[in-house]
């Protein structure tokens, strides 16, 4: 969430997965893993990969024999222990014909290519993969849209690592455009300077450091109580027209649609206000969904064509986001030869947890009080360990009460993750990049915002419950006009 500083990767996929792992199978899949498979979050990323030329699948299905059919997860079936009720990885053959699927489309058919591709994804949030084959799919779209010659779709059961995890592999099989030979470069998070000067000598240090230290054991305290109200059921999120019941999300269709804005604009405000990405992002959006209800509250009101203008929002509307965080004690995306090491701090998997991040749902003269109130909230959640409690609380639960307690909260309105992408061009099996999109379905959520650079562009992606949010499109609008009103108001220019 910090800064973010640039490193080589020294080794590619090719060479760090020519031995898969040495436990020969009968390694038990991990907490969050078996989290991944309960019926209220049986959860699948879903990744959009937009190229700048055709797909070649015959390409694609020689080069995953020497990539993602060497990773021990791609390449094992998760089968029930006999001697215990969780689930385990063993290893098995893989053939491709059941995870490449090449659609063909009827020429006097395509007359919107963006509304193909999107209903075709959004028909894959309809259907699961077989658990008797490694659980992921590839999908090679040769379709032109807006963004992007062709599509390839990536879909992968969320059990088999998470989004660091993903990334980490996707750029160890890639290569930079302006140098096919050349390596991409990864986004490496820069640790906070903890020398910070002071001017109250010996004494002086000694009573910040006590106060940080106390901060950080009362922040825990009080975000650990609203933890457990929460999964308990007893603090949900007011009814909204964003929230979905109980499960919801893990039982309907989603429609996944992304917009791309400028890098350099959320850069721009990022320096302006002394903030991170994510910050902006953050603030941003909050000002898309505080735009987005008050357009749904004025709905119902008469004088529908000023009810946009006038602020139509109740009063303390309770409205949360299940945010994800990467805890391994090395941040940042890491190389993938590190992540298959024993005993790594950058251990493939799902080592993340995740904290309740409140947003203020709210009209501001100010566009910038929304950046300033979401930087507020995330410098509290920093000190604090909420995110590590709830991965501890995953393994606690798995281990003493079983998988049914041990479920991600539905009583929060959405999910949001922010993973960095390649900052430079890069090609994925010989094909350019335009694109990188990933989302996720089956949550018990009506919506997920997940946010994603890639070279000067940032993606910001939505997954949403149709039946909840039949109008996503809209809120990507919300999202991008809130960024540009940021920005003006950071540059000083007129609306």
């Amino acid at each position: 969430m910090g800064d973010l500083k640039p490193i080589k990767v020294k080794a590619n996929v090719e060479e760090v997965l020519m031995e898969k792992y040495e436990e020969g199978g009968g390694e038990p899949l991990s907490p969050m893993a078996r989290m991944f498979h309960e019926p209220d979050s049986n959860i699948y990323i879903i990744t959009m990969i937009g190229f700048k030329t055709q797909i070649n699948p015959q390409v694609f299905k020689a080069s995953l024999l020497h990539t993602l059919l060497k990773h021990p997860r791609f390449s094992s079936l998760q089968v029930m222990d006999e001697n215990s009720t969780g689930l385990k990885w063993v290893p098995t053959t893989v053939d491709l014909d059941n995870h490449v699927i090449v659609p063909k489309f009827e020429p006097k058919n395509i007359h919107t290519p963006d509304k193909i591709v999107e209903d075709y994804v959004s028909n894959l949030s309809k259907s699961t993969i077989k658990m008797s084959i490694p659980m992921w799919d590839l999908h090679l779209l040769n379709l032109k849209t807006s963004y992007a010659q062709s599509t390839a779709v990536l879909r992968i059961h969320h059990s088999l690592g998470d989004g660091t995890s993903l990334m980490s592999l996707f750029l160890a099989s890639t290569r930079k455009v302006s140098d096919p030979q050349t390596l991409p470069t990864l986004h490496m998070m820069k640790k906070a300077n903890s020398s910070t000067k002071s001017s109250g000598g010996f004494l002086g240090n000694y009573f910040i450091k006590l106060w940080l230290v106390l901060s950080l054991f009362w922040n825990t305290f009080v975000d650990v109580l609203k933890f457990l109200a929460t999964v308990f059921m007893f603090l949900k999120d007011a009814e909204t027209p964003l929230k979905s019941g109980l499960g919801n999300g893990a039982t309907t269709s989603r429609r996944f649609v992304h917009r791309m804005v400028s890098l350099d604009d959320v850069k721009l405000v990022k320096n302006a206000m002394n903030t991170t990405i994510n910050d902006v992002m953050l603030g941003v959006t909050q000002a898309g969904l505080s735009r987005y209800l008050n357009r749904k509250y004025g709905e119902s009101k008469i004088d529908k064509g000023g009810s946009e203008r006038n602020n139509n929002l109740p009063q303390n509307i309770r409205l949360r986001a299940t945010f994800f965080m990467n805890i391994r004690p090395s941040p940042g995306i890491q190389e993938l030869a590190d992540m298959m090491k024993k005993n790594s701090f950058a251990r493939w998997g799902n080592n993340i947890g995740y904290l309740l991040f409140p947003f203020t749902i709210a009209l501001r003269d100010d566009p910038l009080d929304y950046l300033r109130e979401a930087k507020a909230t995330m410098d509290r959640k920093k000190a604090s360990l909420e995110a590590s409690y709830s991965y501890f609380m995953a393994k606690y639960f798995l281990k003493f009460c079983g998988l049914k307690i041990a479920t991600f909260p539905s009583q929060t309105t959405l999910w949001f993750s922010n993973v960095p992408g390649p900052q430079e061009e890069v090609s994925y099996y010989g094909h350019p990049v335009a694109y990188v999109a990933p989302s996720c379905y089956g949550q018990p959520n009506g919506l997920m915002i997940h946010v994603v650079s890639y070279v000067n562009k940032m993606s910001i992606i939505l997954s949403a419950d149709e039946s909840i949010i039949p109008d996503p499109h809209q809120l990507c609008d919300d999202l991008e006009e809130s960024l540009n009103l940021i920005k003006n108001a950071v540059t000083g220019k007129e609306d």
